[in-house]
């Protein structure tokens, strides 16, 4: 049997070990390397020294004992690259600085933000300080020579204090060593499994150390994602308030904007917000739920053409205090919770669906960039946006199914127990006890504290308008509740108390685009991408050259033709004005005197199902009227035509059918 031998291959990736026979050929070997460090090509040349001197190739049909390589020797490995000239250092530079990815990370595209700030320097520039400064003014000293965009003293002595660096100033910490970063590999953690061990049965009858997921103890997160979340002007904010203002029930919104460079943090990134989009929902006073959306690829779809994707969420938690003053109730403080066990299990989520694309990491993303925000009283009981995310400890707990909420307690968490269907690893987190000394406690249950990020939620001192404001906007979507119902009618109305000779400022409203895409009548999803052109870079040309198309002159006529369907649309806003008095009346009445309404608590089911039935009652008529509605708009239409066709022919022939008389236009027939 011949003898086998392991020889060293170095290469700008790390070393690596190669089995083989002294028998083997060359070519032989060269493949088991080109296996090893992923080359589908000869796009490598190995040498028997560092500088580049004697080559090993496939054409010396020799084996490895003849080259005299034995066991334990080092091979130097280098990728072709069209500077062949260059020296070592030089080309570990290069891919360090931009191109470098730990070895089995796929090839991927960052967002342009990370891009831009892989490129920029980063450091903290300080001046000559007068009096501790020794030198003259061309010289440094550890006085003013400039500080690493990561360092802590830094962050801590700035206004307000730094907590979390940001992340690419974290990448900037893990890559700032003698090395180069050449070895950093930014890995997801995993609580499954791993697949394909064969030395013992399936779980729940067999586990090793080899599948088996490590223990996780939870730490605070020391950097984040994103620095900080602006909301372009307040007309945003307070529109998406005016549903909880009319309703006093609970609402929920998608943020879409764009992320930029923050400048008060080194190598920040801002998520600005340009608008909300509010999917379906059902929401009550204290509960919120999301219902499934079948326009959602549709509005992600717009946005990306507008220049916009979808950056965070955003909810309400608010309770009024004294409806004179305009006050809400401070709920949400260090001595109660900032999120809920079940708001973080929500936010991991959402933010797994949203990963952050990472250049250093072997499954291509690390992390997430998506936030989310809160809208809820303040220690002035006025309303205030907190901004968070949750760490990527809890974005893999909630990815893996490991974290349940506590049903009595929202400020805590439950990691899962093992069971015969599913493996879950211990969690832990540390904890100081009564005599100041660091414990490490088991998270059954876990303060969802050590899960949370916060982040700086602002309003520019000069507002920015990505979309135009009007005094009297376009309905928002998803609000047939309080009869603000997107149609032709609503269409018409908007557009004659918006009469601006700018035709850009009148379409540049992202409720109004959406609903031009995705109405029922006449969707313009295929015929639009001008029109979004033109808003994405205000360019009023382009505008008025789609005004000019047919598509906007039949969505003209339909606005025409609507109109004469008013009283309907009336009738269904009655119901649902009528509806939302009702609902509203009950709540007053169990929140102000619930012992006259409820004086038994057990009629609180039955009257719970009463409310659902005459909600679906309401739904169900208000859906049949808009049916009818649209018959007799057809219909209408139809007999106007026919009139207009018997006109023109003259009088009708004996035996024919006689003419109505003619009538003025809105009066009924």
């Amino acid at each position: 049997m011949a003898e086998t031998i392991i020889i060293r291959v170095q290469s700008p990736e790390g070393v690596k070990r190669i089995t083989a026979t002294k028998r083997e050929t060359v070519a032989t070997f060269l493949k088991k390397v080109a296996k090893e460090f992923g080359f589908r090509n000869n796009g490598f040349s190995v040498y028997t020294n560092r500088n580049r001197t004697g080559e090993i190739t496939a054409a010396q049909n020799k084996s490895l004992n003849l080259l005299k390589i034995k066991h334990g020797d080092m091979l130097f490995l280098y990728p072709s690259s069209p500077a062949g000239s260059s020296s070592s250092s030089e080309t570990m530079d290069t891919s360090v600085s931009q191109n470098s990815r730990p070895g089995g990370a796929p090839q991927v595209v960052e967002d342009e933000i990370d891009q831009y700030l892989i490129k920029q320097d980063g450091k903290i520039y300080r001046n000559r300080d007068q009096q501790l400064c020794r030198h003259g003014p061309l010289g440094k000293c550890v006085h003013c020579v400039p500080l690493e965009p990561f360092d802590e003293d830094y962050l801590n002595h700035l206004e307000p204090p730094v907590k979390h660096m940001s992340f690419h100033a974290y990448i900037r910490k893990l890559t700032g060593g003698a090395d180069k970063g050449k070895f950093v590999a930014l890995e997801n953690i995993s609580c499954k499994i791993k697949s394909g061990c064969e030395g013992h049965p399936p779980w729940p009858e067999g586990i090793c150390t080899k599948c088996q997921p490590s223990a996780i103890t939870l730490n605070r997160q020391k950097y984040r994602h994103v620095d900080n979340i602006m909301f372009e002007n307040h007309t945003i904010a307070d529109r998406f308030l005016d549903f909880w203002r009319k309703t006093g029930n609970q609402h929920l919104g998608y943020l879409y904007g764009r992320y930029t460079e923050h400048k008060d943090i080194p190598l920040g990134i801002r998520a600005e917000v340009a608008a909300i989009y509010e999917p379906p929902q059902i929401g009550t006073q204290n509960s919120l739920e999301i219902l499934e959306d079948p326009k959602a690829e549709v509005v992600d779809e717009i946005a990306a053409k507008l220049g916009l994707r979808k950056v965070g969420w955003i909810f309400t938690d608010l309770v009024s205090e004294d409806t004179r003053k305009g006050t809400v109730r401070y709920s949400r403080n260090k001595d109660t919770y900032f999120l809920s066990a079940e708001e973080c299990i929500t936010a991991g989520n959402f933010q797994n669906q949203q990963p952050n694309i990472c250049r250093l990491s072997p499954d291509g993303h690390f992390g997430s960039k998506f936030v989310t925000v809160v809208a809820t009283g303040g220690p002035d009981n006025q309303v205030h946006f907190e901004g968070y995310q949750v760490s990527n400890q809890c974005m893999a707990l909630v990815r893996d199914e490991c974290l349940l909420p506590c049903r009595d307690a929202p400020e805590l968490g439950y990691a899962k127990e093992s069971s015969s269907e599913q493996y879950v690893p211990d969690v832990f987190y540390k904890d100081i006890d009564k005599f100041g000394n660091e414990i490490t406690q088991l998270a059954r249950p876990l303060p969802v504290e050590y899960l949370i990020i916060d982040i700086t939620t602002t309003f520019p001192k000069d507002p920015v308008y990505t979309f135009s404001i009007s005094q009297n906007p376009f309905p928002i979507e998803n609000r047939d509740v309080l009869g603000e119902t997107q149609d032709f009618h609503s269409l018409a109305t908007y557009l004659s108390q918006n009469t601006s000779s700018i035709f850009l400022d009148i379409i540049s409203d992202f409720h109004l685009l959406l609903f031009l895409v995705t109405n029922e009548v006449m969707p313009l999803r295929d015929s639009i991408s001008l029109l979004l052109e033109a808003v994405r870079t205000k360019n009023e040309e382009l505008a008025q050259t789609w005004k000019k198309s047919e598509q906007w002159a039949t969505i003209e006529q339909l606005c025409t033709q609507r109109a004469p369907s008013r009283g309907c649309a009336n009738l269904t806003l009655i119901l649902d004005n009528w509806k939302f008095a009702i609902t509203s009346q009950l709540r007053n009445l169990l929140l102000s005197d619930h012992q006259t309404v409820l004086p038994d608590y057990g009629r609180i089911p039955a009257l719970s199902g009463a409310l659902d039935e005459l909600y679906r009652d309401f739904r169900a008529l208000k859906e049949q009227l808009g049916r009818l509605s649209d018959r007799f708009a057809h219909l209408e239409g139809s007999v106007e035509q026919l009139s207009r066709a018997r006109g023109a022919a003259g009088p009708p022939r004996r035996g024919g059918i006689p003419l109505s008389p003619r009538r003025a236009p809105g009066t009924p027939q």
